[in-house]
């Protein structure tokens, strides 16, 4: 391939991969209404305690963490999350993620008033990053992973995988 040959780019590099990471799920406490300019409203969503499973690693989520959300004028739900992983093997592991939660009006409304919605029925995806000093664990600090969410009335549901 020569360097600016945009026709056989995605040939020759192909699709990206993915691997399993894990599967988590949160709690929501409580959502705390900021507010915003005109166009935005800005909510705080307290993460509670949660778990996650996986082949490579497992444990809980600690309460404490939050959900940084932007609700934009356009309907799309902007996410900048901060939580913290305890491995079952005792290693802690820091995870942020930002994201994008958006679909139908009627959709995101049942979504709003904790109506059951099938996953498929909206677009809810987060880019997540973890960092740990633990040497078990440290391959995560250089991977890049994406999630794909589920929000349920007790709060959401993530598969999350790395990109190979």
């Amino acid at each position: 391939m020569v360097l600016g040959d945009l026709d056989t780019a995605f040939t020759a590099l192909g699709p990206p991969r993915t691997r399993p990471l894990f599967v988590m799920e949160i709690g929501v406490d409580r959502t705390h209404l900021i507010g915003g300019p005109a166009g935005i409203d800005r909510r705080v969503g307290d993460i509670g305690a949660g778990h996650f499973r996986g082949e490579r690693l497992s444990g809980e989520v600690f309460s404490g963490g939050t959900d940084w959300q932007i609700l934009r004028a356009d309907g799309a739900l902007l996410l900048d999350a901060r939580v913290v992983l305890r491995t079952d093997d005792d290693a802690v592991i820091a995870m942020d993620y930002t994201g994008i939660r958006v679909g139908p009006p009627t959709v995101m409304a049942r979504l709003a008033r904790g109506e059951p919605v099938e996953p498929s029925d909206y677009y809810f995806r987060t880019s997540p990053r973890f960092a740990t000093v633990d040497p078990r664990y440290e391959w995560l600090n250089r991977i890049v992973a994406v999630g794909i969410g589920h929000r349920r009335p007790a709060g959401p549901i993530y598969s999350i995988f790395e990109i190979l």
